[in-house]
């Protein structure tokens, strides 16, 4: 018993040696956060993300926020990848490009535009039309949700602007 208690603890003084940390605690380097756009997708998952696994408040006016997110742009597309003999696709290509940048409303960068890109590539078969639709959806929901992930690593990595000299 005392073994694996001894062993437990040498395991988390290693995890904690080697700068593991639990997910879901970020540290962003600002206490206020503006996200524009919260009634759906990406900007309502990364506001929920936020909220709950940082110590970042989201605010609803740009104006009471320390740090801005702006989307430049967030785009989802698909098309064919592969082609039958006969001309029918079977396998379709699916993109979802955001591009934003995060600033301080007067003139200094968190973080300049940055790119997030996920491509994913699947099968299709047009004798499997509901599933194939089914399974697009939930494949939008993963990549949405990558996206929303490598966003918020990147606000984490951010760093504080430095003051603008006019």
């Amino acid at each position: 018993m005392h073994l694996k208690l001894l062993l437990t603890s040498l395991c988390f003084v290693f995890l904690a040696s080697c700068g593991f940390q639990l997910r879901g605690t970020a540290n962003l380097p600002f206490e206020t956060l503006y996200i524009p756009g919260t009634q759906g997708g990406i900007p309502l998952d990364l506001k929920r993300f936020v909220q709950a696994g940082t110590r970042t408040r989201v605010v609803d006016q740009p104006e009471q926020a320390q740090a801005r997110l702006d989307f430049t742009e967030n785009t989802y597309t698909r098309g064919s990848l592969a082609m039958s003999s006969g001309g029918r696709t079977r396998e379709i290509r699916l993109t979802y490009r955001v591009n934003f940048r995060v600033h301080d409303g007067k003139g200094g960068e968190y973080l300049p535009t940055a790119s997030v890109v996920v491509i994913r590539d699947i099968s299709y078969s047009d004798a499997d039309v509901l599933a194939k639709e089914a399974e697009e959806a939930n494949i939008q929901r993963e990549m949405q949700s990558d996206v929303v992930r490598q966003i918020l690593r990147r606000l984490e990595a951010a760093t504080p602007p430095k003051p603008v000299v006019p």
